[in-house]
Formats: structure tokens, sequence, C-alpha cells
């Protein structure tokens, strides 16, 4: 679940002719007013895969590595608007963001409460780093019948990655138990890519992209 963070910023271009971008607007100029769009907005909820193996140091620490994938389907959102002076009025624009995909890979260190045995409270840090695919996006004003599709937008980028979590361990057999944990990731800013965008004034607006998220994991365990 996305808290914090936005795939794009906001921006103010002229754009001095439509022509490019629709011929029969030739000589009609606009003022594109993009704003901030959060992940939440734009992605909602990402599906997450992982995979642990941990060292136990004693009955009541451990260390751990994972490696995991998230995907969110790919977000249409309204970005901003385009206010064209010739007609005095302001046209809607809307971006259509595609999938998010990452590949993550954290170490960090856990703590147990209370006596093996019984379901028992920890506490985990984490810190590593992330993978996040490139993201195109498609932005469209259908009331000018202008259409920029599938413009590069971000690119692959590794970024540091990091997080807290709380949960609780529930033994089942002696050597197999369920975990299910809540928690803080955070995810640094991704690469901008202005090759498609940058002519239009709007360069500005994906040099972050910074993710807060609180996940919410169930798991099955093995100790051996």
């Amino acid at each position: 679940m996305p808290t914090s963070g936005d795939v794009h910023g906001g921006a103010t271009a002229p754009v001095p002719d439509l022509g490019p971008l629709n011929p029969a607007l030739a000589g009609v100029s606009a003022e594109l007013r993009i704003q901030s769009r959060s992940h939440d907005r734009i992605y909602g909820l990402a599906d997450t895969y992982g995979l642990e193996m941990g060292y136990g140091l004693s009955d009541s620490a451990e260390l751990f590595g994972q490696v995991r994938y998230s995907y969110a389907s790919p977000g249409r959102v309204q970005v901003g608007g385009a206010f064209v002076p010739a007609l005095d009025t302001e046209l809607p624009v809307y971006g259509r963001f595609s999938a998010y995909k990452s590949y993550g890979a954290e170490f960090g260190y856990r703590r147990f409460f209370m006596q093996p045995g019984a379901a028992r409270p920890f506490l985990a840090a984490r810190i590593g780093a992330t993978h996040t695919d490139a993201i195109n996006a498609s932005f469209d004003i259908p009331d000018a019948a202008i259409s920029i599709p599938d413009a590069r937008f971000t690119k692959k980028t590794w970024s540091a990655s990091g997080g807290l979590d709380v949960g609780v361990i529930i033994p089942v057999g002696e050597t197999f138990s369920f975990t299910a944990q809540a928690g803080v990731r955070y995810v640094d800013k991704l690469s901008g890519d202005d090759a498609d965008i940058g002519g239009l004034g709007l360069g500005s607006i994906n040099n972050d992209a910074k993710r807060i998220s609180v996940p919410m994991s169930v798991a099955a365990r093995w100790d051996f």
C-alpha cells in the first residue's frame, strides 16, 4: 500500500504552436499545466512475491536475506490541463503509465521476543537495493485530438531501499510456522528519461518518483 511519493511532479510549460501535435491546430498556442500525481493515485496496490533465507544467531535473533518481485497494473489519471488562450478554456490532459515492475534484494536483522514454542512477536530492519523497470507514459488531450503515445518516462533504475517490520511468528510444528508482518518500505528516486517529453518543457516532472509504502504479508517458514 503506497503512502507517500509521486510518480511525477508538476510543471507549467508554454507550447507556442500545437501544429506538430495536431496539424489542424497549427498556429494555436497553449500552456500545459501538469500537476503532481502520487503512486497511490496512479498505481494503487501492488502485488509482491518473495523468497527469504535466514541464519539464526540465537533463539531470539537472526540475519536474513530476501529477494522479491513487485507488480502494479498500468494506471490512467488526469494529470492536469492545457490552457488554450484562443478558446479561453483549459482542456483536460490524461496520462496512462505502464506497469510498475521492480525486483529487490535486501539483507536484514530480526529480533524475536518471548520464548520459543509459542507465538512470538518480532521486529526487523532491512537495507538493500531495488531495480525498477523503465516506465513509459502516453499523454492525451481528447478535446484537441492530441496524443503522445508510449513516451519514455523513466529509465531502468537501481535505487537504494530499506525498511522496518513488525510481526508475529506462529509455530505449527517443530520446523514449520507461519509469519504475518507489516512494515514501512522506502525506495529511492528513479532516473527520468526526457527523450520524448523534454521538448515540451516537461523534463523536470520525472526526476523523483521516490516511494514509501506499507507492505502487509503472510509467509510460510521452514526451519532446518
